[in-house]
């Protein structure tokens, strides 16, 4: 069966950090997140900040170099410390960098705190002279600061010189003639084709004959002394930006065997983590600074390779100690502040980021990143807030423009939200292009803004979602595709009679309502997970609480008369119903995010199945969200082996059984012959209550562990949604969701209360391990766990223990029995207080989709702390 895909949270989702890297002579670039791919050509050519990228690092600034990167010119600024693209070779460089060199105006120029240039070497109508150009060769010779000339020809060595000068005084054509000339008298100097290899860099290696002339001169250099290892320092920069990255480590690994230093290992670090080798990208910095411990820089992007490990405490420590040395280094401080937004600290991830704009309010990422903090901690107006000012700096920050139209349309301004869709929509790739991320939501989001503005006052009891959309849109939004549906007929465009969501007040709210709210956001806030990689949400705890709340008064109702319950549409009640309450609040939290059924999309999707991916290790990645269940998980994959692996010989058990990581286990199971050359999969039972005298099993987990020949790691664990797994799993909830409701009916004393706790926690057991929605199963199947036992009478007090994700419990755990046994006990059940029995119906109170997107837009934090509020 060819399962298709529906992602999950994974490693590489929810790391944002900025590294934007450029190596020399190349102005290579690698933004992770944040930095724009490509800058648009409408703002070509405008001298104001926006067309400059922000820096990753406060490094030393260099003339502006001939190199085009997405329609402009690069700004200088992007270039890392320790490298020496503004002076051509490498002369002056290092005394540029240490700030030890008096020289020539123009010739070297230092960034200031502020990012604001002190000086240039930009040649223009009022540059020098060419015998000002000579007495600047003169000065640079004698100083001794040009490198690789030891010809003993004096003339020879000025020439040699001059040609640098010319290069870095915005003449690199008249620098490649000149060396050329001097190349024909003199076939084998080795700083002639330096320099004329760096003069062709600087007139952009995006034009493949530029970079092959570079390569040209670079290999001749080689061939002339194949002991010098500069020649194969300055061949790596340009292979890299060439999309030769293994070539250039090779040419770096050589240079550094015949003269390591510090400058050797940062950048062979640095390639190293462009090709997300962090574990090696780490080994590189910490050499580097052993050679040399003076160097922030490196510091910063050994914090950046340790963070993209999952190390996030270890990376927090080291940018803490970058931040002591420079207190004023803003992307450190940034960067912190991610840290401190993926381990879920609202608090000091925020402290970061408002330090980090009190220091420069000019940097885009500043209010990019400020506002995904707030957007994703639940408060979309205040996100909105800091998207609008860095669309101020930078008018065409995709990220930034697809974030405004996210926020706009998660409060229910569709028609903002819309408009910046629409622009998004505009910023069409070119041919041969990478598609953005935003560009491959947008259409997504588009549609869901336009059915949801159009359903804002109808009942939402009276409509399916589900069934409404396009079966073709639902599949491939779901699995995050590109958006390409054949005969795909939009959704009506914004009608002018419906009026967008306009924010109410609390006080317009009646104190028993008001009491509604606050309770239901007290009991949302028992289901945040306190794990690293969660975020605590204000308005997921909003929805999902008063979605418990509705829970409990839908179960109560329907228990009243099962037999004559029916749904809004006129259907029998089902155990769908209960789950749909809570999936209804859960798709208004994130409207980016599809919260749909897996078995209602097209017959041959069902029919095809779908994956739930969640990555543990992925290459050298291990995601943070998982990291406290990776040795447990290990352990049960090893004994799983162990126990139904036909393993050759019985001394395999043993390693196996010693093997301390997924590397180690997947060497002894290629020995035993149980793996391909690439890996092996097992998988977990979860057995039935309804065929239990049979011991009948479903299918649980999936384990798959798999390498590559560079030594990258897969361990994953996935659920395959097939249409035979889904039937299995929806007869098992139907048998136990009648059972619920035949003890019910017992009523009084003939109701067996502990037993119907036990039967409410396997009925969400068998959910969990189905999961059965394109997002959002776990915090639905709790939400309706909690509802139900406050039907029953049992209200939860207690919160999920830190390190605990529910999820994850019901999938490992091996039993309904021994879940239900763990989940109570923190619940810390209590019999329910009076009070919430008498609080208005939510189902009524919030009849529509307008009604529930202004509550959720309420700042409970503040409201329901107020003195004298009647929660």
């Amino acid at each position: 069966v060819r399962h298709q895909i529906v992602k999950m949270a994974a490693a590489g989702q929810h790391f944002h950090i900025i590294a934007a890297i450029f190596l020399s002579a190349a102005s290579y670039s690698a933004p992770l997140e944040g930095i724009p791919e490509k800058v648009d050509p409408r703002a070509c050519g405008k001298p104001d900040e926006a067309q400059k990228h922000p820096m990753a690092l406060p490094v030393t600034l260099y003339e502006p170099i001939g190199a085009v990167f997405g329609g402009c010119r690069v700004w200088a600024g992007h270039i890392p410390p320790n490298s020496y693209l503004g002076l051509g070779i490498g002369e002056v460089a290092k005394e540029c960098e240490q700030g030890s060199l008096s020289t020539i105006a123009g010739l070297c120029s230092l960034l200031g705190k502020n990012g604001a240039t002190q000086d240039t070497c930009q040649r223009d109508e009022s540059s020098p002279a060419t015998d000002m150009l000579r007495e600047y060769a003169a000065v640079l010779l004698d100083k001794g600061l040009v490198p690789l000339v030891s010809s003993g020809d004096s003339q020879l060595d000025t020439e040699i010189a001059f040609g640098i000068v010319l290069a870095n005084t915005g003449s690199p054509d008249e620098a490649i003639q000149h060396y050329s000339a001097l190349l024909k008298d003199h076939p084998d100097v080795i700083a002639a084709y330096h320099g004329r290899g760096s003069a062709y860099a600087r007139k952009g290696l995006q034009y493949k004959i530029n970079a092959e002339l570079a390569l040209a001169d670079f290999t001749k250099a080689i061939e002339l002394d194949r002991k010098m290892a500069e020649s194969y320092e300055r061949r790596a920069e340009i292979l890299s930006p060439i999309g030769r990255g293994r070539d250039a480590i090779v040419d770096l690994d050589t240079a550094i065997s015949l003269e390591p230093t510090a400058r050797r290992f940062f950048r062979r670090g640095t390639l190293n983590f462009l090709r997300e080798h962090y574990t090696s990208a780490q080994a590189d910095f910490k050499k580097s600074l052993e050679k040399d411990s003076n160097q922030p820089n490196v510091l910063h992007f050994l914090g950046l390779a340790v963070f993209h490990r999952g190390a996030l405490r270890e990376a927090a420590k080291i940018f803490e100690n970058v931040i002591k040395a420079n207190p004023e280094y803003v992307e450190a401080i940034r960067n912190l502040g991610q840290v401190y937004r993926e381990l879920g600290d609202y608090e000091k991830a925020m402290e970061q980021f408002n330090t980090a704009l009190i220091l420069d309010d000019k940097q885009v990422q500043g209010y990019q990143f400020r506002g995904s903090l707030y957007y994703h901690s639940g408060r979309p107006v205040q996100a909105l807030q800091n998207f609008k000012k860095c669309l101020a700096l930078e008018p065409h920050n995709e990220p930034c423009q697809y974030m405004t139209g996210l926020s706009n349309t998660a409060i229910g301004r569709f028609y903002q939200g819309i408009k910046a869709q629409t622009k998004v929509m505009l910023n069409e790739p070119i041919p041969g292009q990478k598609v953005s991320a935003e560009y491959q939501k947008v259409y997504y989001l588009r549609e869901f803004s336009r059915y949801t503005h159009a359903h804002l006052d109808a009942p939402a009891r009276e409509f399916s979602l589900d069934a409404d959309l396009n079966g073709d849109f639902k599949d491939r939004w779901a699995k995050n595709l590109i958006f390409n549906v054949e005969n795909y007929t939009e959704q009506p465009g914004l009608q002018p009679q419906i009026s967008d969501v306009v924010a109410a007040e609390f006080s317009s709210y009646s104190p028993e309502v008001q009491r509604l709210v606050c309770k239901a956001y007290s009991l949302g806030q028992l289901m945040q997970f306190k794990v690293d990689g969660y975020l605590p949400n204000i308005r997921v705890h909003t929805a999902m609480g008063l979605a418990a709340v509705e829970v409990m008064q839908t179960a109560q109702a329907f228990w009243k008369a099962p037999k004559t319950s029916k749904t809004p549409m006129g259907k029998k009640f089902h155990w769908r119903d209960i789950f749909d309450t809570a999936v209804k609040w859960r798709r208004l939290v994130d409207p980016e995010q599809p919260v749909l059924w897996l078995d209602l999309m097209p017959t041959k999707s069902v029919d095809a199945g779908f994956n739930n991916f969640m990555n543990m290790i992925r290459g050298q990645v291990t995601n943070i969200r998982y990291s406290g269940y990776l040795e447990t998980t290990f352990k049960l994959t090893k004994q799983m082996v162990m126990h139904y692996q036909d393993l050759p010989h019985p001394s395999l058990k043993a390693e196996i059984s010693k093997s301390q990581n997924c590397e180690e286990l997947l060497e002894v199971m290629k020995k035993s012959g149980s793996s391909t050359q690439n890996g092996f999969m097992v998988g977990t039972h979860v057995p039935s209550l309804k065929d239990k005298k049979r011991s009948k099993n479903y299918d649980g987990l999936m384990l798959t562990l798999s390498g590559d020949t560079e030594g990258n790691i897969l361990f994953s664990m996935d659920t395959a949604t097939t249409k035979t797994r889904t039937s299995q799993y929806h007869s098992e909830i139907e048998w136990i969701w009648n059972r619920i409701t035949d003890e019910v009916k017992k009523g009084g004393n003939g109701m067996d209360v502990d037993t119907l706790v036990n039967t409410i926690l396997y009925l969400v057991y068998y959910f969990y391990n189905l999961l059965p929605l394109s997002r959002g199963s776990s915090v639905v199947a709790y939400t309706v766990a909690m509802g139900m036992l406050m039907a029953l009478g049992k209200e939860v007090t207690g919160k999920i223990p830190p390190g605990k994700m529910v999820d994850m419990e019901a999938m490992l755990i091996g039993s309904p029995e021994s879940f239900a046994s763990e989940v109570k006990d923190w619940m810390n059940l209590k019999r329910l207080s009076p009070q919430w029995t008498h609080l208005p119906k939510v189902g009524d109170t919030f009849p529509t989709f307008r009604s529930m997107l202004e509550v959720l837009n309420q700042d409970l934090q503040t409201a329901c702390n107020k003195e004298g509020n009647p929660h």
